[in-house]
């Protein structure tokens, strides 16, 4: 039979085909060849009545993402706060680099524009984000709209009322909901597994909370990949090897001196740069030190 892992939890993996559910276990010479099923993951599965099942094979991924381990995803749902946490656009692009890099489409969500007296700010970074092409919402309709047919992951700092979104798209869960520590300024965490659930005719994962991000990208030509904005304009950079910081003839620089690419953008991105330089020194010292 073929499923697809809805959830795992404790050793056991749940797989869903032609809607009816089945509690498995993976084989144990998936241990031995390295491999670990995951939410998402495609399998093949037997499964005799009343009896435990177990996979047997795993389909090739399309993608996949370390925490949370879950593969195979359409679109990713980044939750952002505009207040207690603010919005931070350094976190933010951060989550959509690796995002980019692992070929998610990402959605930006901002919770808690009720904590704010005037939109006018948040209206302005809407209308950059939107520039470059993603889809930047504050409202609940229009998050929903964008669920059909896809399989969404829900990911964003904690504290910003993730599992209280969750509940409010799909109140059957009644996801545990944690209040923002004053002393931390973040939330505790409170989602024990990843699971997928059918909601508005596709299938959502609640995700772990997290208050730091790494970005699995390690080289410079990568991270200027995961920047549309800078990737389309470097195409007129006179060195195609353009680290865009001080080079001649750099079109990512001209472009962002005209206004075309945003200057937060292109800051977050140079430090982003930096932080890859810095480990890339850090690992070449550690190396000759060996």
């Amino acid at each position: 039979m073929q499923g697809r892992i809805i959830k795992a939890l404790a050793g056991f993996y749940y797989v869903q085909s032609q809607g009816v559910t089945y509690q498995t276990r993976a084989r144990g010479n998936f241990r031995k060849k390295g491999q670990t099923p995951y939410v998402g993951d495609w399998v093949e599965f037997s499964a005799e009545e009343q009896s435990e099942g177990y996979i047997l094979s795993i389909a090739e991924r399309q993608n996949s993402l370390v925490r949370p381990p879950i593969v195979n995803i359409d679109q990713a749902v980044v939750i952002m706060s505009a207040k207690e946490p603010d919005f931070n656009s350094n976190l933010l692009d951060r989550f959509l680099v690796l995002l980019e890099h692992k070929d998610i489409q990402p959605v930006i969500y901002i919770s808690k524009t009720d904590l704010l007296d005037d939109l006018t700010e948040l209206k302005a970074i809407r209308e950059q984000y939107e520039k470059i092409g993603y889809d930047f919402v504050y409202d609940l309709e229009e998050l929903l709209a964008l669920l059909s047919d896809k399989i969404t992951v829900f990911m964003g700092q904690t504290g910003v009322g993730k599992s209280t979104l969750l509940n409010k798209i799909a109140p059957d869960l009644q996801l545990e909901t944690g209040e923002i520590s004053d002393s931390l300024g973040r939330g505790r965490h409170t989602t024990r597994a990843v699971s997928l659930y059918d909601v508005h005719g596709g299938k959502i994962a609640d995700t772990p909370g997290f208050s730091s991000l790494d970005y699995e990208v390690s080289t410079p030509e990568d991270l200027s990949e995961a920047f549309p904005e800078i990737r389309k304009a470097s195409h007129g950079c006179k060195f195609r090897s353009c680290t865009h910081t001080h080079e001649p003839s750099c079109a990512v620089k001209e472009a962002v001196e005209a206004g075309a690419i945003w200057q937060v953008r292109y800051d977050n991105y140079l430090q982003f740069l930096s932080e890859i330089e810095n480990r890339r020194e850090t690992y070449k010292k550690t190396i000759k030190r060996k």
